[in-house]
């Protein structure tokens, strides 16, 4: 079993794009819906993922804020294929970026189809209370703002948020 300790951020600029060393595109839909969780009718969210040409079948915990159980499983691209055809809600296609900042790696999702416009950074942490340099381009944190998984991204996409879902940040969201 592992566990995930990773925080989110928005974006202040696009000051990221020059440090990208690699940029990997992806697809992946989830076999469950943010409802199911939030119900508390499931206790994980359960993804499929395509990236280049790997596939990954994922589980997370439902814990909302930086640290979740996460199992991940290398599965045939085909089976990726068909499972995805399988997906509730809406199919979450971006390009990660991969950065490399004061000795951490940020990955940074730049969302497309209807979720275009939007781009978060995401840093895995060895524990909740590890200390990182944020860079310049890094904006105001997302962790616990919920509508920012990509979860809720495939359930509610960014195509379809209000003005003031877009603007304001909900720190207390997710509690």
């Amino acid at each position: 079993m592992g566990i995930e300790i990773e925080r989110k951020f928005l974006l202040a600029d696009d000051g990221w794009r020059a440090a990208a060393h690699k940029v990997v595109p992806m697809a992946q839909g989830y076999l469950n819906d943010l409802a199911m969780v939030d119900s508390g009718a499931m206790q994980t969210s359960v993804r499929v993922r395509i990236e280049g040409e790997a596939a990954f079948l994922n589980i997370k915990s439902r814990e909302a804020g930086p640290s979740r159980q996460e199992f991940e499983y290398a599965i045939p691209l085909a089976d990726a294929h068909a499972l995805l055809a399988l997906c509730v809600g809406g199919r979450i296609d971006k390009h990660r970026h991969y950065v490399t900042h004061d000795g951490h790696l940020w990955e940074i999702d730049e969302f497309h189809g209807d979720n275009a416009g939007l781009v978060v950074a995401e840093i895995e942490l060895r524990n909740v209370d590890e200390i990182f340099a944020k860079p310049a381009w890094l904006g105001a944190e997302a962790t616990h703002a919920q509508r920012y998984y990509n979860l809720a991204l495939a359930s509610h996409p960014y195509a379809q948020w209000r003005d003031d879902e877009r603007l304001a940040l909900d720190l207390n969201e997710g509690h």
